[in-house]
């Protein structure tokens, strides 16, 4: 696994942040069974630049938490087996290391500290939370609707409760 980590942020988390991140990407894939190696693009950065980025790709004017960015559009979420069969699924290997390109996730340092106050939990566990929440979302899940939401809930809480990062 290939684990691209840029920290742009002026806040410091004090985390061993590109640790966490492995140990949850890693966690992420085993939990939903990904039968390759993968490379991801995680950036750490602050609010300015996220609201920047939310504003140009989703068209919403403030400061998130976390932006997810796929490289792949899955038919069912979760499940690789349309690799085998589509003759353009190749465009979904890096042609170097042969690892699966999933995507970037953008994560908001600010937002990490905020929201770990406001829910009541630590850094660590919020920072963990939103990684595997993205990583969900490079893997084909959402949370649009009711039902989806509720899967990825206990996708997210399973993940995390395996690596021992609770509330």
């Amino acid at each position: 696994m290939t684990i691209h980590f840029e920290n742009e942020s002026k806040t410091e988390l004090s985390l061993p942040l590109e640790e966490i991140a492995e140990a949850v990407i890693n966690a992420a894939l085993d939990y939903i069974g990904c039968p390759y190696e993968a490379e991801v693009n995680l950036l750490i950065t602050d609010n300015e630049q996220i609201c920047q980025m939310n504003r140009e790709f989703r068209r919403i004017d403030r400061p998130t938490d976390v932006l997810s960015f796929p490289m792949i559009e899955y038919e069912t979420a979760g499940s690789f087996d349309f690799l085998e069969e589509d003759a353009q699924a190749g465009d979904c290997f890096h042609p170097e290391t042969g690892e699966l390109l999933l995507g970037d996730i953008v994560i908001s340092a600010e937002k990490v500290l905020e929201q770990a106050q406001e829910y009541g939990h630590s850094a660590k566990r919020e920072y963990a939370f939103l990684i595997a929440h993205s990583m969900l979302h490079l893997m084909g899940y959402d949370h649009m609707e009711a039902g989806e939401a509720a899967d990825m809930e206990q996708k997210q809480r399973e993940i995390l409760e395996g690596l021992g990062i609770t509330r």
